[in-house]
């Protein structure tokens, strides 16, 4: 697509979709990572603990970080708010975060995969925090370095 194409407004759509996923993911991150070093802080985590800590995160840098986000996820956020600035809808392009991360006006298949996820990732949420420490901010560090990947690439 020719720059020429690009104008003001689709640039703004483009963007408010793109970062809108970004502030999702951001704060979602903000609130992780002080619960992800926690054990670190607090020196609570054994030598084996180290282990599955550092592990974990290296498990989810590449399951998360790099197949889920940076193979799949982030392409199609872009694609769908370069389609969304050159086909606006009013409602689409309020909801354009949401409309990005392919929660509404995609195909079938599509959104089973992205509502299962998000109730999926809500529901490991709800039960993680259930978990004592410092297991809980190993899990948390795993979901860290993944997100923080992903977001960055």
């Amino acid at each position: 697509m020719s720059t020429a194409q690009w104008t003001v407004s689709r640039l703004l759509i483009a963007s408010w979709g793109i970062f809108g996923v970004i502030g999702v993911l951001g704060q979602a991150l903000f609130r992780l990572t002080p619960l992800a070093l926690e054990p670190v802080r607090k020196g609570m985590l054994e030598p084996y603990q180290w282990a599955i800590y550092l592990g974990w995160g290296a498990l989810n840098i590449y399951t998360e970080g790099y197949k889920g986000f940076q193979r799949g996820f982030n392409p199609r956020v872009v694609a769908r708010a370069i389609h969304l600035a050159h086909h606006p809808k009013p409602l689409h392009v309020a909801l354009a975060p949401f409309f990005c991360m392919s929660l509404f006006h995609a195909t079938k298949k599509r959104l089973i995969v992205s509502w299962v996820l998000v109730i999926g990732i809500t529901l490991i949420v709800i039960l993680v925090r259930q978990l004592p420490l410092p297991w809980r901010g190993i899990v948390d560090g795993g979901g860290v370095t993944g997100l923080g990947y992903g977001g960055a690439h």
